[in-house]
Order: structure tokens, then sequence, then C-alpha cells
């Protein structure tokens, strides 16, 4: 399986949590994650947000399930990068 580095999210989320408690939940779920949130619109009761996330090893399915926990919900994913597992040499 391939390991996940930088992902771009279209997101759906409520106005609460504000956006910079939003984005520094995600950055807390790993070791190095950069978030990058950008707000695309707001209405009434949400926020259209562009979330970039990168680091060495993502865990995207941590990442979604936090987002749905905060009331959010993915739209889609714009970009995502991933690479190879390191193979494991065999002596």
């Amino acid at each position: 399986m391939a390991i996940v580095t930088h992902v771009v999210l279209d997101v759906l989320k409520p106005h609460q949590p504000n956006v910079l408690d939003f984005a520094s939940q995600l950055a807390d779920l790993g070791e190095n994650y950069n978030v990058n949130l950008v707000v695309q619109e707001v209405d009434d009761k949400t926020h259209s947000v562009i979330l970039k996330i990168s680091a060495d090893c993502l865990d995207f399915d941590a990442i979604t399930q936090h987002i749905e926990a905060m009331g959010g919900s993915v739209h889609s994913i714009d970009e995502v990068d991933v690479k190879s597992k390191p193979r494991e040499s065999v002596e």
C-alpha cells in the first residue's frame, strides 16, 4: 500500500469550530502534519474550505473521520501525492 504524503480536500464545515481550531485539530492528528486551510465561501451556517495537508505519512482515514467528527464533510479529493513504501530487505 502506498504512503499518502499530501492531500487537497474540498470540505464543507460548520462555523464552529472556527477555522483556526479546525486546522489545529487536524494538525494534531499526526507527527509533523502541515495544514493549510483557505476559506472559499461563507454562508449562514457553513464555510466551504480548501484543506491542504502534508507530512511524511498521512493517515487519510483518521483525517476524514476527524473532519466528520467536527461536523464537516469532504466533498472531493482534489489532489493527492503518494509514494511507495520502502521494500524490506531480505538477508
